[in-house]
């Protein structure tokens, strides 16, 4: 399944029939998602399995450690396994993506044979940049896959590490799955949330409610922390439903504070609103793009 639009999911919504994708940049970001996912499976009575690579599996044990969770009992009775890339998607010594659905598609036949509620899993899919024969065929793979969590027994966390996997397969894999994990917000409160995401493989700021004279500075202090990412810097404004004037000047301060050659693009932005930031003269800024169709990118 090739997903055009991909809903972002808070960590403590995903649930059987979820194949969800954690791009991040950011170590804490993952362990923050990861031991929660991991951790509310767990706590459900599923059976949860985990595919480490640049993380160690006694280090991800310590995540459920961190969050409450002892879980030497859990692996000792079966509920738990945390092994490795080369042990699961590299068993062979290739990457093949039917024999992986396959496998996958018998774990959840076998766990709820066994007695448990469902089925949970996450992989680490960095060793896809190792040169591994068949690594090319992994978006094929996560296409597959999908059918698996569909049917609704199971559910998925398939994570990128954008410090690896450049914009273009952050995109790419990123369409194959119908949702994102949502990463926590830079800011929130009754009126306003500012999600960090990654759009079309690159830094995003999603702007999720109203902007006023109140919360300006919570929004010129997001982008700042975003202005030290590397490329273009995406502001999502698919789910504003009210800015101002402070806060278009917000933007167009951000944009005008962007390294030479890099851009600021303001997507998904009501036409009228738009309209305002193009009668105010903002949109002469050489690194401000105001879009309202689909991200171009």
């Amino acid at each position: 399944m090739a997903a055009d639009t991909c809903r972002d999911l808070l960590v403590q919504d995903i649930g059987r029939g979820d194949h969800v994708c954690l791009a991040y940049d950011d170590d804490a970001e993952q362990r923050h998602v990861l031991s929660h996912y991991l951790a509310d499976g767990l706590r459900q009575g599923e059976r949860v399995l985990y595919f480490a690579d640049r993380n160690a599996p006694d280090e991800v044990l310590g995540w459920l450690r961190a969050v409450g969770i002892d879980p030497g009992p859990l692996v000792s009775r079966g509920q738990l396994a945390v092994t490795t890339a080369d042990d699961s998607y590299l068993a062979s010594g290739t990457f093949d993506p039917d024999t992986m659905v396959a496998v996958l598609r018998q774990e959840v036949t076998a766990s709820l044979a066994a007695g448990w509620t469902g089925f949970r899993v996450s992989g680490e899919m960095g060793w896809a940049l190792r040169g591994v024969p068949g690594a090319d065929r992994l978006a094929e793979y996560e296409t597959k896959v999908d059918a698996v969590f569909a049917e609704g027994r199971s559910s998925a966390i398939c994570q990128y590490d954008a410090r690896l996997f450049d914009a273009g397969h952050l995109h790419a894999f990123d369409r194959c799955h119908p949702s994102a994990a949502e990463l926590r917000p830079l800011y929130e409160d009754a009126q306003l949330r500012l999600v960090p995401a990654f759009r079309s493989g690159r830094h995003a700021l999603r702007v999720v409610g109203t902007v006023d004279h109140r919360s300006t500075a919570p929004l010129a202090a997001a982008l700042e922390t975003l202005l030290d990412r590397p490329g273009d810097l995406y502001v999502d404004m698919a789910e504003l439903e009210f800015i101002d004037l402070a806060g278009v000047r917000a933007l167009a301060h951000a944009a005008d504070r962007m390294a030479a050659g890099r851009r600021l693009h303001v997507v998904h932005l009501a036409p009228l609103m738009a309209q305002v930031v193009r009668l105010v003269g903002f949109d002469d800024i050489p690194a401000l793009s105001v879009d309202t169709a689909e991200d171009p990118a």
